[in-house]
């Protein structure tokens, strides 16, 4: 599953946590025959089920899952008798129990079962989408709401093959996860039944059921066919995705040795989901926004997007999938997995993406959540949903992938991929746990893999290497020590017990392969011949670690930016500025690399200077030093901007395209400055007029920067956009997403109105309250608005979406006594299953506040020597 950005997919719960719902493990299913019969109009659906079992002990009680649901007849064949099984309901557990008269033996049984539920409207089980003045059937299982569309073995570990049909609407069209076998009018007067070809064996929360008027776009790809489908006024947008999807597939063909093992494969756009995608086996699901996009005006953070989320999905065929985890304890052996190899057919398809810099930024992001107090280890145990649904975090997706992306630079990329089609070919369509990975890709690469792995999966955290550099009789010595990074200034040291096995990788400056030695005590030291020698101690920036060097050894290897690679400015950049967030030295060395790479040409680099120098001018500059800073900014980035010129050739590449959008944000928000405001609004207004008028790329900057000195007429215009008829996703969402940008307190609260009305979406309300709890001039408004609507956000976003969401915007304040604030709110209004996420955010909030009383006064002096 992809998460939707800055969604976290949690479930709003009462004040005590669900209990334990594990199944007793001596009922096995083989087999399912499932038929349902959606009603559209009413959001009810029928259903019937048959379920082959084995039962390893003789039982007179079947416990399965169910949830939401009613039970009409239910039957237990087996020994050649018939019973009729009484039900009896566990709401807590979301369990049913079938219990008959007579002892059921060991060994075969069947269970024959008729019930009923609802089309739900909170995005998840069997629920209920609307678009184009339609109702439409969808189904989001991941994951434990298979027991929301039908009685379940809903646990990874029981894998059994299903045949699906579905009874639809006689103009309507279904989609599941086996090719269509037949389609039969009836039995219903304007009905028809769709029958689809048996599943392999597969887990309960991969099934998926689709129903509605949709069309596709057809291909093939290594003679699997290949549909992109979508509702029929988005079919034009489907193009890109197809694309991206034959070439994806057959990469990943060749690049396991095992091929596509589904049939077919659907990737179907939906209105309304609550997760980015889903990758049922051979019917993906994706939200419409991140699957469709016109070509010929996307934006390239769109197309990167849109075939990310494809390449995530379809990796998960076979990682999670074929082999999936035995339990939720091991998530990321689907997460962390889809992740890493998500932009290797990228990397071969649009080598012009550079999108081995997005796999370094996406280990930044992990080590900002690994470098809090509040952290959890990759694996960890869970049990009940609430738990389960709270590790779809950025340790199962980016901590997992950073840490494989590592492991597989150290062992070599072929040896790695050997090791990995191995373990794919032991564990097809049964199940793993994390031993059996690493065990068995040590096995075949001979490297100490399993090792390296435990060390990183089984504990919380990320190291810091501490890299001390001496020449001694002509040689350089390298003193390296280890320690727990701890990313808030003056707290307490972690344990001195923890310890990693780390690949270190030192890249010497100006030519040479990088030396790799695997770091597991505390402290050790290497020699490199020469002296005079400058060592990167991250080679290509794939280690899992923070690197720390000297103050005086940074800045010599800014001097010598060019001499560093991409990836490896984007790594010292990141390094750095977690040393000064934790307080480990002034913010000035990290002020110093800003300003060396200021002129940069790589579009990575300049994009998280953005992010950190909007940073540093929200919390950390003091008020008396802000028009300073601000002329800073201006007078490091502006010549770069008048270089690339405003709004610039739309002939210009992708990624200048890109780079120019970064400029745009750092000196026209970051830098404030009026004279670029206006151009964006001028920009804006054409764009509105002629949407070829600018670059796609650069358009949703220029919406927020325009937005910045915006009234009231340019957010109507604003508006009018969102309202308009047939608007493509992609051109809908960049007007909806600028609309958080707008200061001017009258229109923050316009925004507000917005978020809670039918106009949006439910599974945007979310996306738009956190944007306004992102920025300074609307947080506060915005958070007194939440506590003042909790229950009618609660009631809108049910119990599934958004909830957690906003629970994580809340990290944005900056102040010990807002900590506080938000710690005594959800005292009073307790969330379960996003524990983590508050406490993190709480963490968050106490952190910012310890790095603006640690940094402030050195940022002070720091701009004082600028003069």
């Amino acid at each position: 599953m992809k998460r939707a950005a800055l969604v976290l997919l949690a479930v709003l719960a009462g004040a005590g946590p669900a209990a334990a719902q594990r199944l007793p493990g001596i009922v096995v299913p083989e087999h399912y025959t499932l038929w349902l019969a959606p009603d559209l109009q009413a959001a009810t659906f029928q259903g019937r089920e048959t379920i082959a079992v084995q039962l390893k002990t003789p039982a007179r009680e079947i416990v399965l899952h169910a949830a939401e649901i009613a039970f009409g007849d239910v039957t237990v064949t087996a020994g050649g008798r018939e019973q009729k099984a009484r039900v009896t309901l566990n709401a807590r557990d979301e369990t049913a129990t079938l219990i008959v008269a007579q002892r059921i033996p060991a060994g075969p049984a069947t269970l024959h079962i008729a019930f009923t539920g609802v089309l739900n409207d909170k995005l998840r089980g069997f629920y209920l989408s609307k678009a184009n003045n339609r109702n439409y059937a969808v189904s989001q299982l991941e994951a434990t709401d298979a027991r929301r569309a039908f009685p379940s073995f809903d646990e990874p570990s029981f894998k059994a093959t299903f045949d699906v049909s579905l009874m639809i609407d006689a103009g309507d069209t279904a989609i599941s996860n086996g090719a269509q076998l037949s389609d039969i009018p009836g039995p219903e007067p304007g009905k028809h039944t769709v029958a689809f070809a048996r599943t392999p064996r597969m887990s309960s929360y991969l099934v998926a059921l689709i129903v509605g008027d949709f069309v596709c776009r057809e291909g093939v790809s290594d003679n699997i066919p290949v549909r992109i489908c979508s509702t029929p006024d988005k079919r034009d947008l489907t193009g890109f995705a197809l694309e991206a999807a034959v070439q994806q597939l057959t990469f990943y063909n060749d690049y396991f040795g095992i091929k596509y093992p589904f049939g077919k494969l659907d990737i179907i756009a939906v209105p309304d989901f609550s997760a980015g995608a889903m990758e049922n086996t051979g019917a993906i699901v994706v939200r419409e926004r991140l699957l469709l996009a016109d070509p010929d005006r996307a934006s390239l953070g769109v197309r990167k997007n849109i075939a990310g989320i494809i390449s995530h999905e379809i990796a998960h065929q076979w990682f999670g999938d074929l082999v999936t985890m035995k339990w939720w304890d091991d998530i990321w052996l689907n997460e962390s997995f889809a992740t890493w190899l998500a932009n290797k057919p990228l990397a071969q398809w649009r080598p012009e993406w550079k999108v081995e810099l997005d796999d370094v930024e996406d280990t930044l992001t992990a080590k900002a959540t690994d470098a809090l107090r509040t952290t959890r280890p990759v694996r960890m145990d869970v049990e009940t949903p609430d738990q389960i649904n709270e590790v779809f975090d950025a340790i199962a997706y980016e901590k997992g992938a950073g840490v494989l992306r590592m492991v597989e630079s150290f062992v070599g990329p072929d040896l790695f991929r050997k090791g990995v089609a191995s373990y794919l070919r032991k564990y097809a369509y049964s199940n793993a746990a994390a031993e059996d990975f690493w065990t068995e890709v040590a096995r075949v690469t001979g490297k100490p893999v399993d090792r390296i792995m435990k060390t990183y999966i089984d504990q919380a955290g990320v190291p810091v290497v501490s890299v001390r550099e001496s020449c001694v009789s002509g040689n350089t010595v390298l003193n390296v020590r280890q320690e727990r990074f701890v990313g808030t200034p003056g707290a307490p040291p972690a344990s001195a017990a923890q310890l990693w096995a780390v690949p270190v990788c030192f890249q010497p400056i100006g030519g040479g392969a990088p030396r790799c030695e695997v770091v597991d005590k505390r402290e050790q030291t290497f020699t490199v011949p020469g002296c005079s020698v400058l060592i990167f101690s991250n080679a290509a920036s794939r280690g899992y670690y923070f690197s720390e060097g000297s103050p005086e050894a940074v800045r010599a290897l800014a001097r010598t930016a060019g001499a560093l690679a991409p990836s490896e400015r984007l790594g010292l950049l990141g390094d750095e500025w977690w040393m000064a967030r934790a307080g480990r030295r002034d913010i000035g060395t990290f002020l110093d690399v800003a300003a060396a790479f200021s002129a940069d040409d790589t579009t990575a680099v300049i994009d998280q200077l953005r992010q950190r120098l909007g940073y540093v001018s929200e919390y950390l500059v003091p008020a008396p030093q802000l028009t300073r800073f601000e002329q800073w900014v201006r007078e490091r980035f502006t010549p770069s901007l008048d270089t690339l010129g405003l709004p610039g050739s739309p002939t210009d590449p992708d990624d200048r395209q890109a780079r120019r959008a970064s400029l745009l944000a750092l000196v026209g928000s970051i830098g404030n400055s009026t004279d670029v405001q206006r151009r964006a609004r001028d920009m804006a207004l054409k764009y509105i007029d002629d949407p070829n008028a600018i670059p796609g790329t650069l358009a949703p900057t220029v919406l927020q920067v325009a937005a910045l000195a915006g009234d009231a007429d340019l957010y109507e215009r604003y508006l009018a956009q969102i309202r308009k008829p047939g608007a493509d996703p992609e051109e809908y969402y960049r007007f909806f997403n600028a609309l958080s940008w707008f200061r001017d307190p009258m229109l923050v609260r316009r925004t507000l109105e917005l978020s809670m009305s039918p106009e949006v979406r439910t599974q945007d309300t979310s996306t738009l309250i956190g944007g306004l709890l992102g920025q300074p001039w609307s947080r506060e408004m915005t958070w007194d608005s939440v506590r003042s609507q909790w229950s009618a956000l609660t009631e809108r976003l049910g119990t599934f979406q958004g909830i957690p969401r906003i629970v994580g915007a809340v990290q944005s304040f900056c102040s010990t006594e807002k900590a506080g604030e938000i710690r005594q709110f959800f005292m009073k209004n307790p969330i379960a299953s996003s524990e983590r996420t508050l406490r993190q955010s709480i963490e968050r909030v106490e952190t910012c506040a310890a790095v603006q009383a640690r940094q402030s006064p050195a940022l002070t002096t720091w701009l004082s020597a600028m003069r």
